[in-house]
C-alpha cells in the first residue's frame, strides 16, 4: 500500500467510497509521459491503461472520456454518446482551471464539478484497468465497473476503429 504522504487525492477519495485498488507508481522526472509508455513502465497491457480525455459540447456542457491509452478519441461518436451535435477536445490550457489537474495527470476521479464521463466500453472486458490517480506519476488500478458508479458514468464505443 502506498505510504500515507504518497496517497493522492484519487486514492483518498477511492478509500472513502470503499473502492478497492492497487496503486502503482512510474518514474517520471522529465514530466508527463505518454500513456503507452506509462503502460510499460508499469508493466500493464496499454489496452487496460485508460488516458482522461475531456471534452466540451455544442451546448457548452463538458464531458470526460476515459480511453485506452493507444487509442484515439472518435469525436463523432463521443458526441453521439454524450447527446451532442458535436464535441471538441478541451484546449490543454484550459484543463487545470476546469478539473484541477494538470495535463498527463487527469484522472475521472475527483476533478473540482461532477461531468459526465463516458468510459470506452472496452474498460468491460478487464477485471481491472489502470486510470490516473491524479499526479503524474500516479495510477490506480480498479475495477472498471466500481469505477463506473463512483463517477456516475455509462460505457459506450467512443473511439477510432483500427
Amino acid at each position: 500500500m502506498a505510504k500515507k504522504e504518497d496517497k493522492t487525492n484519487v486514492m483518498r477519495l477511492l478509500d472513502q467510497a470503499g473502492v478497492a485498488y492497487i496503486p502503482h507508481t512510474y518514474p517520471h522526472e522529465d514530466g508527463a509521459v505518454d500513456g503507452v509508455t506509462v503502460a510499460r513502465m508499469t508493466g500493464q497491457d496499454p489496452d487496460k491503461v485508460f488516458k482522461t480525455l475531456v471534452t466540451k459540447g455544442a451546448s457548452g456542457g463538458y464531458y470526460v472520456f476515459p480511453i485506452p491509452v493507444a487509442a484515439s478519441l472518435d469525436l463523432k461518436k463521443a458526441a453521439r454518446a454524450a447527446g451532442e451535435k458535436s464535441v471538441a477536445m478541451l484546449p490543454q490550457r484550459e484543463l487545470l482551471p476546469l478539473t484541477g489537474y494538470v495535463h498527463g495527470g487527469c484522472s475521472p476521479v475527483g476533478m473540482k464539478k461532477r461531468f459526465p464521463t463516458i468510459f470506452d466500453e472496452t474498460c468491460l472486458l478487464f477485471d481491472t484497468i489502470l486510470v490516473s490517480a491524479g499526479k503524474i506519476g500516479y495510477q490506480v488500478e480498479v475495477n472498471p465497473e466500481d469505477l463506473i458508479a463512483l463517477t456516475g458514468g455509462t460505457a459506450a464505443d467512443v473511439t477510432v476503429e483500427g
